[in-house]
């Protein structure tokens, strides 16, 4: 007895999301009780120790060194939000130009009313994670400014605040964006392929996300200097591409 595509849909989706969202639950209890093991455990440590290495600069290169790390991690979460407004525009627009007045899956004419919840959903994932780009930048904005009156007495730990909540907001970005390229498989290629799809991509993940490198306990000399902006400030925006890309 064959499953219509209808009983798929209702098997085969669910466990998609459970796959994707179950991986996430884990991996959010591993940031909180094992950090060490993750790669954004990994990346926060490193994070507070800049922002600390950061409020002990005294040269003017320096402070614009960090001004123009967050610049970078500012220009990466306005380039992604604006992807993502502008994907929904174009699926929407799609849409409602009235051509694809039904879906074709799996060889079979689905109905409209599933398919405009499909593309319901699809259009929820690039939403939120709009929503997520435009907050991380938002919280990079911040930093900058904080980081800029670090000579008062302002406590390091605002910076630092402002620093996690960005890189935070823009992981939870990219996992909306994973989760909406399964949704938009599932609207193209039908349940099997969001649920293979969605297999992959917590396999992916998973190799993505842990870490193995202890974290180093940094400590800062008197003399220590940083890079000068001539050499810096190609390192940081090659290191922001490539991150922006992962």
């Amino acid at each position: 007895m064959t499953l219509g595509k209808s009983s798929m849909d209702l098997v085969l989706v669910p466990c998609a999301l459970v796959i994707m969202l179950g991986y996430h639950l884990h991996l959010l209890y591993r940031i909180l009780r094992r950090t060490h093991t993750t790669v954004i455990g990994y990346e926060n440590h490193n994070k507070l120790t800049w922002v600390q290495r950061m409020a002990r600069a005294t040269a003017p290169e320096e402070a614009a060194l960090a001004l123009s790390v967050i610049s970078d991690g500012m220009s990466a979460s306005t380039t992604l939000a604006s992807l993502c407004i502008a994907l929904p525009s174009l699926i929407g627009a799609w849409v409602l130009s009235g051509t694809p007045t039904t879906v074709v899956t799996g060889g079979s004419v689905g109905d409209m009313g599933q398919a405009t919840a499909k593309y319901a959903s699809l259009l929820a994932c690039f939403l939120v994670s709009f929503i997520c780009f435009v907050q991380s930048a938002g919280c990079y904005v911040n930093a900058s400014f904080l980081i800029s009156a670090l000579g008062s007495n302002l406590p390091v730990s605002h910076v630092q605040r402002a620093v996690l909540r960005g890189g935070g907001f823009w992981s939870a970005g990219l996992r909306a964006l994973y989760l909406a390229t399964a949704l938009l498989v599932w609207v193209v290629f039908g349940p099997a392929a969001m649920l293979t799809c969605s297999v992959l991509t917590v396999a992916v993940l998973h190799l993505l996300d842990s870490n193995s490198v202890p974290l180093h306990q940094h400590q800062f000399t008197p003399g220590s200097m940083m890079l000068s902006m001539t050499t810096a400030r190609p390192v940081v925006a090659r290191a922001a591409a490539s991150y922006c890309l992962s």
